[in-house]
């Protein structure tokens, strides 16, 4: 068992941990949706950070020659997507999109909305332009909350400021069972390439003041019963959720966060309490390993996945001891202490 450890870690070290390449929150590992697109900047601007766009599938509302001809780069933004290998969907509606004939089975890791608006239908304070846009960000929620993988997220980037902070996206996630991950300041810096644009009217292809904007990522809400949202038809399964400071991690057994928690609470404390590439990498590690392991074991991989696990934790904590040690004694003997 000892041998079987030690050669799955240095695997997950090996092969898993360094091969991702990643955009601010957004991993070449993560099945990626993106909604709304514009000229598509943005999805664009993940593809070359990615070197690759196989795990992208960017949509927008307008068709494609309508896009074409609002936007003046959206050509050679598509273009760049297609060489990358994504998968490019145009008529979508954010409202409606698990209905989608290519969409109704997927599920993601991260489901992308940047600034969603209804369309400049009137004045922004209009009680009855706000409820437009409410009305909008609520069916996308509605849809996206059934379309996660297990631990996956919702971003939707939002003017933090008045008068769309009257939209309280935060209580229309909640409706759809959707939980406040975090919130993190939106800087377009981030994201080389990225035009944010009006899309309507006259100015389509003109870019909007920014101002004072943030990334709300949401989660699943936690529920062990059928989900609460009654526009999603399936039931999720029990999960066990630690929260460490704003870090929340979510595993399949309550026996492998135990055997973990410690690695969760040093590596936040390390890292970070806002560092992405860790609880994705963490959940995305384990997850392939009880894979691997229900490969051999058919009956009961459960039973020997956490056993195997308990084992590499008790090497890692020696290992770890005896390199503290060894330390301090070179430290000893370096400067005589």
């Amino acid at each position: 068992m000892a041998e079987i450890a030690w050669k799955y870690e240095q695997k997950m070290l090996i092969n898993g941990w360094n091969q991702a390449k990643w955009a601010k929150h957004y991993s070449s590992d993560h099945q990626i949706l993106l909604v709304g697109e514009g000229d598509f900047s943005f999805s664009a601007s993940l593809a070359r950070v990615f070197g690759s766009a196989d795990n992208i599938v960017a949509t927008s509302l307008d068709s494609y020659d309508l896009v074409i001809k609002k936007y003046k780069m959206a050509q050679a933004n598509l273009q760049i997507l297609y060489n990358y290998g994504a998968q490019l969907l145009h008529e979508v509606d954010a409202t409606r999109m698990k209905l989608h004939t290519d969409l109704h089975l997927r599920k993601f890791d991260r489901i992308i909305y940047n600034f969603p608006h209804a369309g400049f239908l009137g004045n922004e304070n209009d009680q009855r332009v706000i409820n437009k846009h409410r009305n909008l960000v609520r069916g996308f929620f509605e849809n996206a909350s059934c379309m996660l993988r297990p631990g996956g997220e919702v971003h939707v980037t939002h003017k933090t400021t008045g008068p769309f902070v009257t939209w309280n996206i935060e209580d229309l996630a909640s409706k759809s069972s959707l939980a406040l991950l975090g919130c993190v300041e939106f800087n377009i810096t981030d994201y080389p390439g990225y035009n944010n644009k009006r899309g309507d009217g006259s100015r389509s292809d003109h870019p909007f003041p920014l101002g004072k904007c943030s990334t709300y990522k949401f989660i699943s809400s936690l529920t062990s019963k059928k989900s609460n949202n009654p526009h999603c038809n399936y039931q999720q399964s029990p999960r066990i959720l630690s929260n460490s400071g704003n870090r929340v991690m979510y595993l399949s057994s309550g026996d492998c966060f135990t055997i973990f928690k410690e690695y969760f609470d040093e590596a936040v404390s390390m890292f970070g309490e806002t560092d992405d590439h860790l609880s994705y990498s963490v959940r995305s590690m384990l997850g392939m390993g009880f894979e691997r392991v229900k490969m051999v074991n058919h009956v009961n991989p459960l039973n020997d996945y956490v056993n195997l696990l308990k084992e590499l934790r008790y090497m890692s904590k020696r290992r770890t001891a005896y390199l503290q040690n060894h330390l301090l004694e070179l430290d000893h003997h370096r400067y005589g202490l």
